[in-house]
C-alpha cells in the first residue's frame, strides 16, 4: 500500500461520528409534527378502539330496525372504520416501537464497532512508528 492513499487516525477522527437517527428525528420535529404524534398516540390504543367500538354500538339498534342494508352501512361505515382504524394504528405503534429498538440496537453496536476500529488503527499507527525508527536504525547502519 502507497504512504499517499493511507488515511491516518487524525483524519479518521476528523470524519463525523455515527449519530442517533431516533433522536436526530425527534430533535427535527416541528410542533404540528409534535401535536399529530401525540394525537396518534391517543387515538393509537387499545383503549380508544374499546371507546370507538362502545360509540359504534350505540348505532346498532338504529342499524337492525332499518334492516340489511343499514346494518351493512353500520358494520362497514361505523363499526369497522372506528375500531379498526385504532387497531392498526396500535399495530403500526407496536410495529414502530420493534423498529426504533432496532434502530437503537444497530446504533450502539455501530458505535462499538467504531471503537474497536479506531483502537486497531492506533495500534497500527503505533506499529508503524516503531517500524520507522527500526528501520531508520538499520537504514543508519
Amino acid at each position: 500500500m502507497e504512504k499517499e492513499n493511507v488515511i491516518s487516525l487524525e483524519e479518521l477522527k476528523k470524519i463525523e461520528k455515527p449519530v442517533n437517527a431516533n433522536i436526530r428525528t425527534k430533535e427535527d420535529l416541528t410542533t404540528l409534527d409534535r401535536v399529530a404524534i401525540f394525537i396518534t398516540k391517543i387515538v393509537g390504543t387499545m383503549w380508544c378502539a374499546i371507546i370507538f367500538g362502545l360509540i359504534a354500538l350505540i348505532g346498532l339498534p338504529d342499524a337492525i330496525l332499518g334492516g340489511r342494508y343499514e346494518i351493512i352501512n353500520w358494520l362497514t361505515q361505523t363499526f369497522l372504520q372506528l375500531v379498526l382504524f385504532s387497531v392498526i394504528i396500535v399495530g403500526q405503534n407496536l410495529q414502530n416501537k420493534h423498529a426504533q429498538k432496532r434502530a437503537d440496537f444497530n446504533f450502539d453496536v455501530n458505535v462499538k464497532s467504531e471503537l474497536e476500529i479506531e483502537t486497531i488503527l492506533q495500534h497500527l499507527e503505533n506499529q508503524n512508528k516503531v517500524l520507522s525508527e527500526i528501520q531508520k536504525k538499520i537504514g543508519d547502519k
